[in-house]
């Protein structure tokens, strides 16, 4: 990997610099000058579940409101990117503005830089098709970043396991709203910190139910909160160690593990095998047909290394094959 550029030091305690929280509410704030384009909704994008999600939101002035249970405690943070030129090597960069508060809050802006890509490796990808040459030219700035927080990554992708996103997305906004603490500092209205490990192995099976959680997804998740520990180790492990491990939690297996190291570990080849809509987006961008997921694979295979970039990219801009049957309803355990 390579190394992140050198952050100045934190400031502490002063007003925000800018937006909503910028009436007396002390934090800490950093400012980071990048040499090449990143947009920070962009990368943060990933973590969003939804559109009521308690843990992520998009202010007026395009900003984006992230909480976290960090080893420090529980945080708030808001980040905010523009193009700026850097005159070390006249070219446009990127500007990164971002304040944060609560114990977790130092944490949260040591770890910026990985957070918004800033660690992502690109060296070695070659665009060996023309659809992903052009996405790649439309989205630039579009960087595989990191949180390191794994379990929180792990129970929304638990979450997502074989069900629409609606009910996936409203699970979580129950659990979180129930379970979690206010986010500190001067957050908007609602948000939430996602519990601690301990916490989710005490949810009550009646609440479980109440999210529309059965209990496979239930189990699944509680027990990864039993060796939560243990699994925060991947993102200091190579990918086929830390994918053992993620798989060795009964309920999570290849699909689930790709999730959960995307986000936490910016993993840039874990490919979602066993996803309902990729293989068919993959398939019918680079090769005009509908494939399964051996046929996304093939597809995939001269990307080894940068796989989950490609799908990455695909998602945001590639071609859709034509819908002929039915969607996937939402179902709701609460009626059962």
């Amino acid at each position: 990997m390579t190394a992140a550029p050198e952050l100045p030091a934190v400031t502490s305690p002063g007003p925000a610099s800018s937006g909503p929280a910028a009436p007396g509410a002390a934090g800490l704030a950093r400012e980071w000058q990048l040499p090449f384009p990143l947009d920070a909704r962009l990368s943060l994008s990933v973590h969003r579940r939804g559109g009521g999600d308690p843990a992520y939101a998009v202010d007026a002035a395009d900003a984006v409101w992230r909480t976290s249970l960090t080893p420090d405690g529980p945080a708030t943070q808001r980040v905010r990117s523009r193009p700026a030129r850097t005159p070390e090597v006249g070219a446009s960069g990127t500007l990164v503005t971002a304040q944060a508060w609560g114990p977790g809050a130092a944490w949260l802006l040591d770890h910026l830089p990985a957070h918004l890509g800033g660690l992502d490796d690109r060296s070695g990808f070659t665009a060996r098709d023309p659809v992903v040459r052009e996405l790649m030219r439309r989205h630039e700035d579009l960087r595989v970043g990191r949180s390191e927080r794994v379990f929180e990554a792990l129970v929304p992708a638990v979450l997502e396991q074989k069900v629409v996103s609606r009910e996936a997305h409203r699970a979580w906004r129950f659990l979180l709203v129930k379970f979690g603490e206010p986010a500190p500092g001067p957050a908007p209205p609602g948000m939430r910190v996602c519990p601690s490990p301990l916490v989710w192995a005490r949810i009550p099976s009646w609440d479980w139910h109440r999210a529309g959680v059965e209990g496979v997804r239930s189990r699944t998740i509680i027990t990864a909160a039993e060796i939560a520990g243990r699994l925060e180790e991947i993102v200091r492990m190579g990918a086929a160690d830390a994918d053992r491990r993620l798989r060795s939690v009964p309920g999570i297996g290849p699909w689930t593990s790709a999730e959960i190291r995307q986000r936490a570990a910016g993993d840039p080849d874990a490919v979602s095998v066993g996803d309902y809509n990729l293989p068919k987006a993959v398939g019918w961008t680079l090769a005009g047909r509908i494939t399964d997921d051996a046929g996304m694979l093939e597809l995939l295979a001269p990307y080894a290394g940068h796989r989950y970039r490609v799908t990455r990219l695909i998602e945001l801009g590639g071609a859709r094959p034509p819908r002929h049957g039915p969607r996937m309803s939402v179902r709701d355990y609460r009626a059962f």
